[in-house]
């Protein structure tokens, strides 16, 4: 077997051992010095198999934590991913550091977790440009270098909390809930266009003031949507996000539920908001911008 497929089968074996990570400590603990890898150099995505995991437990009105991971141990990544999401986090995945800096500019985070050897941007340099913008979101840096010097490093570069490796998940849960607590309470603005709202904390929409009740998948692809207003958004870019699974072109579940959100939300209602750009993907507009 080369080198891959070891790499694909250690995640598979990993993956079929780990179903019980949030309620068995002793297991995840475990779990995490198995799955973790320092070789990861050169990895430029995972395996899209691996990562299909659809979000079906009711949320509540627990707030929508997003976390941004930028990790090129594939096989780390792919853990931590599974045991964020089984917590009920929103997790987007970067294997280097200029995608990670692209996300973490371009979209609102709780939290990012960054790798500090990364290929193309390493993660100092990464926390250092975001900070140089003007983002204020907690970082917690890992590394294989628990040292004085590299936590000097990346404490002057503004991160937060390192966390060495290989790490329990339990600690890593840990210093997430204590760096979002520290961030203070979420301020959580409704999402609006024209008539319609969507309450990101309690994971309600409204339609001219009609409550509009819409499945996790919907809710998910609304409130990307929302987040981007008045931008085409790929049907790669939206299966990513909503999704985590690479796009397969032979799919048409983008299309099924635009039709099934469209139903919901416009059909009924002035204006349309969901528009579809041929040959690009879908935008929602803002009212001023329909004509």
């Amino acid at each position: 077997m080369d080198r891959s497929g070891m790499r694909v089968a250690a995640a598979q074996n990993c993956f079929q051992e780990s179903d019980g990570i949030s309620t068995d400590s002793r297991w995840s603990d475990q779990l995490v010095e198995r799955c973790h890898n320092s070789v990861g150099q050169g990895s430029r995505s995972v395996d899209a198999g691996s990562l299909s995991l659809s979000v079906t437990q009711e949320l509540g009105t627990r707030e929508f934590m997003r976390i941004l991971l930028v990790e090129d141990d594939l096989d780390l990544a792919q853990f931590i991913r599974k045991g964020l999401k089984e917590e009920q986090y929103a997790v987007d995945f970067a294997a280097d550091g200029e995608e990670g800096l692209e996300l973490a500019l371009g979209n609102p985070y709780d939290l990012l977790i960054l790798d500090i050897m990364l290929p193309k941007l390493d993660g100092l340099t990464l926390c250092r440009r975001v900070r140089a913008k003007g983002n204020v979101t907690p970082v917690l840096l890992l590394t294989a270098r628990n040292t004085v010097e590299a936590k000097v490093s990346g404490f002057d570069t503004g991160a937060d909390q390192f966390l060495p490796k290989p790490f329990a998940f339990a600690e890593l849960l840990a210093r997430i809930r204590a760096l979002l607590r520290r961030g203070g309470p979420q301020q959580l603005v409704h999402l609006k266009a024209a008539n319609l709202e969507l309450d990101p904390a309690s994971h309600r929409v409204w339609r001219a003031g009609q409550e509009i009740p819409l499945t996790n998948k919907e809710y998910a692809l609304l409130e990307f949507l929302l987040r981007n207003k008045n931008r085409v958004l790929t049907r790669t870019a939206i299966i990513e996000h909503v999704w985590d699974i690479s796009y397969d072109p032979m799919t048409n579940i983008v299309d099924a539920h635009i039709r099934a959100l469209r139903a919901k939300i416009d059909r009924g209602f002035s204006p349309s908001l969901i528009a579809t750009v041929r040959g690009a993907g879908y935008m929602l507009e803002e009212p001023e911008s329909i004509v």
